[in-house]
């Protein structure tokens, strides 16, 4: 089932995910119904905070994105992105293993919105997978790009926090304008 993604200025967007201590049939579903809705959008990653569940689970798909290449190590071996994907996260921790670049980055929930962002260019994350079995990996490029917005979303973090100063001022008018309309939205409820 497809959902709808929060825009911003929902309070389900600043909310911290709690941990999943077991693949219960609702988590199997959300994570299918995520899958479903982030394909539908056309997005490489969603959090649950973006579908109002404040859980520790994000999906994420860079398989069909060419133009901005990922690298995946398994065991310390370089491994095949697209044979690891679609992944869903659960309760993931994620460290830095490279210097941080900048690269530009979007948001289901900021539609339109686009940013550079100062990220760390490679990470090792350790989680649960979908069938609640620990993985661990280490990747870079896009792919840690968005394991790392996502990762984000379930602390409450969003990613016009990680933006310039000067950045966000330049966006000052559409940010407001969104959260305005997301008020707006959630008034009529």
């Amino acid at each position: 089932m497809i959902l709808p993604v929060l825009k911003y200025g929902h309070p389900a967007l600043r909310q911290r995910g709690s941990r999943i201590e077991k693949i219960t049939p609702e988590i199997a579903r959300l994570i299918a119904d995520m899958f479903e809705t982030m394909y539908a959008a056309r997005g490489v990653g969603l959090a649950a905070q973006q579908v109002g569940h404040a859980v520790q689970l994000t999906v994420i798909d860079v398989s069909e994105i060419t133009d901005r290449p990922s690298t995946l190590h398994l065991d310390g071996q370089p491994a095949d992105v697209r044979g690891f994907m679609p992944l869903a996260l659960i309760n993931p921790e994620v460290k830095a293993v490279a210097d941080p670049t900048a690269a530009p980055e979007g948001c289901l929930s900021f539609p339109e919105i686009y940013a550079e962002i100062l990220r760390p260019d490679s990470v090792q994350v350790v989680a649960l997978n979908a069938e609640g079995e620990r993985i661990e990996f280490q990747c870079g490029g896009l792919l840690a790009r968005a394991v790392q917005h996502e990762v984000d979303h379930l602390h409450g973090i969003l990613f016009i926090d990680r933006m310039s100063r000067e950045k966000k001022q330049e966006l000052k008018v559409e940010l407001e304008d969104l959260r305005l309309a997301t008020k707006a939205e959630l008034s009529k409820e």
